[in-house]
């Protein structure tokens, strides 16, 4: 199997993903229900400060927090509707 470059991977993942900006993603948050979910370091929120009304779920648990399969699922990520990660 072939490596793919780390600009393989990041012109994939954009494939898949919608960019969107701060207004939008608190409107669809206030209107249709959408999550906010910060993945950033604890550090960053400790520095920066936390998003009112986000769920914190560091980048490296998130694969394992989101999949129900795993053992550190939470079932945050089962409800049904859009997450927004930031």
């Amino acid at each position: 199997m072939a490596i793919r470059s780390v600009n393989e991977m990041m012109a994939a993942a954009r494939a898949e993903i919608s960019n969107l900006t701060p207004a939008e993603s608190k409107r669809r948050a206030d209107e249709e229900g959408a999550l906010l979910v910060d993945i950033r370091d604890v550090r960053e929120l400790q520095k920066l400060g936390v998003i009112p009304g986000a769920k914190h779920a560091p980048r490296g648990m998130l694969e394992f927090w989101v999949d129900p399969e795993s053992p550190y699922h939470d079932p945050f990520f089962a409800q049904d509707c859009e997450f927004i990660f930031h």
